[in-house]
């Protein structure tokens, strides 16, 4: 009997124990599902942040680009403002000479030459010289007019060019208050996103659904180059310039987490820096994408394509050609990153194979 209760109480025990276990695998998962809800809204949050930075960082650039443009033209007018001052002096002294000359055979004059009943010939020889004067001074100040209109014309372009300097500059001071707004911004959300990744399980599923997403671009650049004109691909006798100078940070197929390896390589280079296409293409991508931040695709053909990810900005959009070594993006943090540094693969048919094959050590 005393058996029996035992066994009865150690029952009751048991399943008090399960439902206690139930209840806390139900929070648990709860708390899974809330964490990961608050995940993918921080990765969302990212995204909008990170776009909105490669927006204001092109901004910049372009203003650079404008501004680079303007003080060459300002140069260029400069220049020629000085050759012009030097002409209009020449000018000056020969018209100068001219009138000095004009002035000393000033005593023969036509009526003096007929009461002098000069010949002829000395007359019309004479007048022949008088002639030739008077159009060589006339030359010398249409041609004095002339430079002073250019160099009129000349200071007018100037004001025009440093108002718009100036206008430039502005801007620029802008654009860079907004880009270190949009960053703060940036880090906000991204240290609340690694609070929520602070597991090794949790970075490892997140690495595993980035490639997920990587991979799906890549079959899409595929399906894209299809439809592409042929291009010569990346096969040459000598290697191709990396698409930034930096050092390696991670090398191609180094371990990232657990099984998951790297597809390319990452170069770290600082902030801004420009990157450039490692041969002639088509960029078929040009977006940004979880993990790996604002990426641009090239199409090279013959089945090879370029890969440039964590880029601040891309200076191109999909469709747009590219020549070898012109630039289509900057180096930046995007995908979450907290080093500044370029992602970058090389694919062929889809598979991806060492940058170093193609590029110089």
């Amino acid at each position: 009997m005393l058996s029996s209760t035992v066994q009865a109480s150690d029952l009751q025990q048991r399943q008090s124990d399960l439902k206690s276990l139930q209840s806390q695998i139900s929070k648990q998962e709860s708390a899974l599902k809330d964490t990961n809800k608050q995940r993918e809204q921080l990765v969302s949050l990212l995204k909008k942040d990170e776009q909105a930075i490669a927006a204001a960082a092109r901004k910049v650039n372009d203003t650079k680009v404008a501004l680079a443009e303007t003080d060459k033209k300002l140069n260029k007018l400069k220049q020629r403002q000085d050759k012009l001052d030097v002409l209009k002096q020449t000018q000056q002294d020969t018209l100068s000479n001219q009138l000095a000359s004009a002035y000393l055979a000033g005593n023969h004059d036509y009526s003096k030459m007929l009461l002098n009943q000069q010949s002829p010939a000395t007359i019309e020889r004479l007048l022949a010289y008088y002639q030739y004067l008077n159009n060589a001074r006339m030359k010398s100040i249409n041609e004095l007019q002339d430079t002073m209109s250019e160099l009129d014309e000349i200071q007018n372009k100037q004001v025009l060019e440093k108002n718009e300097l100036n206008k430039l500059i502005l801007n620029q001071q802008q654009h860079s208050k907004q880009l270190n707004l949009e960053q703060s911004q940036r880090q906000s959300t991204l240290t609340q996103l690694q609070r929520t990744v602070n597991s090794r399980g949790a970075k490892l599923e997140q690495l595993q659904i980035e490639e997920a997403s990587l991979k799906r671009v890549v079959e899409q650049a595929l399906l894209a180059t299809n439809s592409s004109p042929s291009m010569e691909g990346l096969k040459s006798k000598k290697k191709l310039k990396w698409p930034t100078k930096g050092r390696i940070r991670s090398g191609f197929g180094s371990k990232r987490s657990g099984q998951v390896k790297w597809k390319g390589v990452t170069l770290a280079a600082p902030e801004g820096q420009q990157i450039s296409a490692i041969a002639p293409g088509k960029v078929i991508y040009a977006d940004w994408l979880r993990g790996f931040g604002m990426v641009l695709v090239v199409d090279h053909g013959k089945g090879y394509m370029s890969l440039y990810g964590h880029a601040q900005t891309l200076l191109k959009n999909a469709g747009d050609t590219v020549n070898k070594g012109e630039t289509i993006a900057l180096v930046g943090r995007s995908g979450g990153q907290t080093e500044a540094g370029l992602y970058f693969e090389v694919r062929h048919k889809g598979q991806a194979v060492d940058p170093a094959r193609y590029c110089k050590r």
